[in-house]
């Protein structure tokens, strides 16, 4: 791992957040707390792979809860990714609540369900401040939908919902993505202008370069800027993005022709609702070309056919319909996404009963 800057050390990791993979199955993993980005060489013990094989496990946060030692309500799944080779599943994991909680990453292997911690003692590693993260202090706060009993209750044009006001830190990073050499962060920042992209050189041994970022929000009928992506994914070849919002404009963002510090204004070209909040998005391809796929809090799956999003022309005031053509797939309860293998999707969903699954969703079929 000497080409990419690594060390054996053990992290101070304080608490885990978005997780990606880049080259050579670095774990790429966020730390909100202590506003860093550790580099991590996972050691995965599985077979390189070309499945298409879907791969299935009933009742994940029951497992965890076993083998964290705690209650199913103190295991808080931040995010998840696939390792591009082995295939098998990486959970970053909080267990506990508040200041108690101890930041864990957990393996699912993809051949028997069985579960390992992803030890950090003395492993290789390098790591990356993000310098213009809000402060611990930070008076402001990030609005999210919670999947839980976090947060309040309150009632918004005659229906009940439940919100979670979090510090502006635990914003700093939202969604990572690596893309060529690059890490893509977004998240917020310290400045007015808080919505921010990071583009961070892969090994860690280059400057941060960032924008600061404006969308039309089409269900609060206004330019924003203090709002973060929630999810993002690479698009055309990483020389943009696809990102989402809360409340729930999808957005592009041309990245490769931007100037480093200034002000990037996206092109929003869906809205997905009011009062719902976007948890995961993938892109996947079918015969017919691109499509993406966001989970979300409202509604089922949601499928953009990508060519779509390439002609749509910017939605700057509120409109019916608003932005491109979606479809709706009858699968609820979706929370994490992530590409498995050129066949199938990974979706982590929840049933009736509130138990967490983890189900293979083959791309032809959606």
């Amino acid at each position: 791992m000497g080409e990419h800057g690594l060390q054996v050390g053990t992290p101070d990791v304080r608490s885990v957040g978005p997780i990606t993979f880049g080259p050579d199955g670095i774990l790429f993993v966020a730390d909100n707390v202590s506003a860093m980005v550790f580099a991590v060489d996972v050691a995965d013990p599985g077979v390189d792979s070309a499945r298409s094989e879907p791969f299935e496990l009933d009742g994940v946060d029951r497992r965890l809860a076993a083998f964290l030692g705690c209650g199913r309500e103190d295991v808080g799944i931040r995010d998840m990714a696939v390792h591009p080779r082995s295939e098998n599943v990486y959970l970053s994991v909080m267990r506990g609540r508040g200041d108690a909680a101890v930041p864990v990453i957990v393996r699912i292997d993809r051949g028997d369900g069985s579960l390992t911690e992803v030890g950090l003692d003395n492993v290789a590693f390098s790591s990356t401040p993000i310098t213009n993260a809000p402060a611990e202090d930070d008076a402001r706060v990030t609005i999210e939908l919670p999947d839980g009993d976090e947060g309040e209750e309150i009632e918004v044009r005659g229906r009940k919902i439940r919100i979670w006001r979090r510090p502006a830190r635990t914003a700093t990073v939202t969604d990572m993505s690596y893309v060529d050499g690059m890490l893509l962060v977004a998240g917020m920042s310290n400045e007015e202008f808080a919505s921010n992209l990071r583009r961070i050189p892969f090994p860690f041994t280059g400057e941060m370069g960032d924008n600061c970022l404006e969308i039309f929000h089409v269900s609060h009928g206004k330019w924003e800027t203090a709002a973060p992506i929630k999810s993002f994914v690479p698009y055309e070849k990483g020389r943009s993005i696809l990102a989402s919002y809360t409340c729930t404009p999808v957005v592009h963002f041309p990245i490769t022709d931007i100037t480093v510090g200034t002000r990037a204004t996206g092109r929003t070209v869906a809205d997905l609702g009011a009062m719902n909040q976007p948890l995961d998005m993938v892109s996947f391809s079918q015969d017919d070309g691109e499509h993406l796929l966001v989970s979300n809090s409202t509604h089922g799956l949601i499928k953009i056919d990508c060519r779509d999003i390439d002609d749509q022309p910017a939605l700057t005031e509120p409109t019916t319909p608003v932005g491109v053509p979606r479809e709706v797939e009858p699968l609820t309860g979706v929370s994490r996404l992530a590409n498995l293998n050129r066949t199938h999707v990974l979706a982590l969903q929840k049933d009736d009963r509130g138990e967490r699954h983890l189900r293979s969703l083959k791309t032809d079929s959606l």
